[in-house]
């Protein structure tokens, strides 16, 4: 059996693999190995509203009101999104976002936290 890592976030031993991630289904924490993400954060540059450079992990807050496609719903400006994942894209974070859940944002419409 491969041994997976620790949860980073709640120390939980029942993580699984989905993909190129790790998932703890006690804290619903999402992780990349740590080679990986380091790889990642090096060829993926996305930079927010106001220039700053995006990492991996940082938090951002959202800068306008987004509609959400398919849903009748809005993104309000002001919401913080945690622990976001850079990918490449038109819509280059991949995130959840509490009471909208996987969610993709351009990265002209956030600021760090």
């Amino acid at each position: 059996m491969i041994d997976l890592p620790n949860c980073p976030k709640c120390n939980s031993a029942y993580t699984y693999e989905d993909g190129s991630q790790f998932v703890c289904p006690e804290c619903s924490h999402e992780w990349m190995p740590a080679g990986e993400m380091e790889a990642t954060a090096e060829t993926i540059v996305a930079k927010d509203a106001n220039g700053n450079p995006l990492n991996n992990g940082d938090a951002v807050t959202v800068i306008k009101d987004l509609k959400v496609k398919g849903s009748s719903s809005v993104l309000k400006i002001g919401t913080k999104v945690k622990n976001i994942l850079l990918v490449e894209g038109d819509h280059d974070i991949d995130c959840k976002i509490d009471g909208f859940g996987p969610m993709k944002l351009k990265s002209e419409f956030v600021k760090k936290a």
